[in-house]
């Protein structure tokens, strides 16, 4: 598996790199994950154009959900999935479902990409 290169982010990136932490000890707790296969980085949001290009996915937190108009531009033309994290979850720094929401949006791009390749 190649690494998959993770970026969250928020207004400021503080409260991202807590989440971050929590995504970490649940791959490092995981019985089925390994840490050398992801890579995580917690930005303000601010700041995601200067990542697009070295992510895989991207985790948006619930205060930067009006950036998305703005955050569309930058991830959709590359295909990186991404997850806005509801406001229940992220206040409950429930690492272990954002990291399943952002596994299955990851799965589910790189179907609809092999497919649309295997069209063409």
């Amino acid at each position: 598996m190649a690494k998959m290169r993770i970026v969250l982010c928020c207004a400021g990136g503080f409260s991202t790199t807590m989440l971050m932490d929590r995504i970490k000890s649940t791959i490092h707790e995981s019985a089925k994950l390994n840490d050398e296969d992801f890579e995580l980085k917690a930005i303000a949001a601010d700041l995601l154009d200067q990542e697009v290009d070295h992510m895989d996915a991207l985790i948006m937190g619930p205060q930067v959900v009006h950036k998305l108009e703005s955050i569309r531009p930058l991830i959709e033309p590359r295909h990186i999935p991404y997850v806005i994290v509801s406001q229940e979850i992220y206040g409950k720094m429930d690492g272990a479902t954002v990291l399943k929401q952002v596994l299955i949006a990851k799965r589910k791009a790189d179907l609809a990409r092999e497919t649309a390749e295997g069209t063409n």
